[in-house]
């Protein structure tokens, strides 16, 4: 299937389609046509230009066979969203059509990311399943995000190569690519502490989580307490950061800073200190992951930046090798974060209010 026939489907030009399929960054006007593209692109079984003619003539030298390749989403379902699992998986989806390959299902199940529900629900079923959605075209599997151990041995059953791509380790013996989260929490709160802060609060998700026991490793290294009054144990959403920013700006004692377990949480908080501030009172925000909407935001936001575009091509890379039979043992690709200081972490005791618009 050509560019022109998904532009047909899509209503997009050819070279609209183009930007989409090879340029994860490339920005529609219209931020659905994307997703259009990009299903219709799985649906017709696209093959870039190139693929399609050494399959055709059988070039003597070149790859003879077409990898089909499919992706788990493990962090959401389908109608949520995550920007850093969006944005890695955009770099995925065009490192995948690089290497001539075929995309043929993108699945969101957040059930493979929940330790009570795998236990509960039929795993095997669920994962042979999707199995037979890609009819016996599978070469390999890459997941994207948490995933219960209860539900390794089903996708080992039924996917032959698997790489997963992470921001922690899952030490489940499969090919993976993952930055520590506890090592991204340890640098913010570090940071935030080398600024002058010691009343630090964390907001986001506290249970098994690398990055809350980053935040008091952190804290215990420069003997500081973790109050249990600023810890916010919450969904990693903009929505939840929001709350808690309102009932932060509430409190008689607050903290003077937070780390925000990721950068949508963060946003959430400073929407709410936009609309809720009181004067002569600031409050640091630090976070991790960065999003593309951290440097769009004001203040800009200071974040550990997971370095997604080499996550995503580094996964697509273990996951041919593997595929090609190049290495047995499982390969454990571990990436580091990289602190980038803007504007919402100021020095403690600096109380002149920021504007803070979004």
């Amino acid at each position: 299937m050509s560019i022109k026939e998904i532009a047909k489907r899509t209503g997009a030009s050819q070279a609209t389609v183009s930007r989409v399929l090879n340029n994860p960054e490339h920005r529609c006007s219209d931020p659905k046509l994307r997703d259009k593209i990009w299903k219709a692109a799985m649906e017709l079984h696209y093959v870039p230009n190139e693929a399609a003619r050494d399959l055709k003539h059988g070039k003597p030298g070149d790859k003879q066979q077409t990898y089909y390749v499919q992706v788990l989403v493990t962090r959401s379902d389908v109608g949520q969203s995550d920007p850093f699992i969006e944005e890695l998986l955009r770099v995925i989806e065009s490192e995948i059509h690089k290497h001539l390959c075929i995309l043929t299902h993108v699945w969101h199940k957040s059930v493979f990311s929940d330790e009570r529900r795998c236990k509960k629900e039929d795993i095997n079923r669920i994962v042979a399943d999707l199995c037979k959605e890609t009819e016996g075209n599978s070469h390999g599997l890459i997941i994207i995000g948490k995933i219960s151990k209860h539900a390794i041995p089903a996708i080992r059953k039924h996917f032959t190569n698997v790489v997963a791509v992470n921001r922690n380790q899952l030490g489940q013996q499969l090919d993976e690519v993952f930055c520590d989260g506890r090592k991204i929490a340890y640098d913010a709160v570090s940071y935030l502490i080398s600024q002058g802060h010691e009343d630090i609060g964390y907001v986001g998700g506290c249970d098994h989580e690398a990055r809350f026991r980053g935040y008091n490793e952190a804290l215990a290294a420069n003997r500081l307490e973790a109050v249990s009054e600023y810890i916010y144990n919450v969904r990693p959403t903009e929505a939840e950061g929001f709350r808690i920013g309102q009932q932060i700006m509430e409190s008689e004692f607050p903290p003077s800073a937070v780390y925000c377990a990721n950068d949508i949480i963060a946003v959430g908080m400073l929407k709410a200190l936009s609309r809720n501030r009181r004067q002569y009172q600031s409050l640091s925000i630090i976070s991790s992951d960065n999003i593309e909407l951290a440097s769009q935001i004001s203040p800009m936001l200071t974040t550990v930046a997971l370095p997604k575009e080499e996550m995503g091509r580094f996964a697509v890379m273990l996951l041919l090798d593997r595929i090609e039979g190049k290495h047995q043992s499982e390969v454990v690709m571990e990436l580091k974060g990289k602190l980038l200081i803007r504007e919402s972490v100021r020095k403690y005791g600096d109380n002149d209010w920021s504007d803070y618009v979004i």
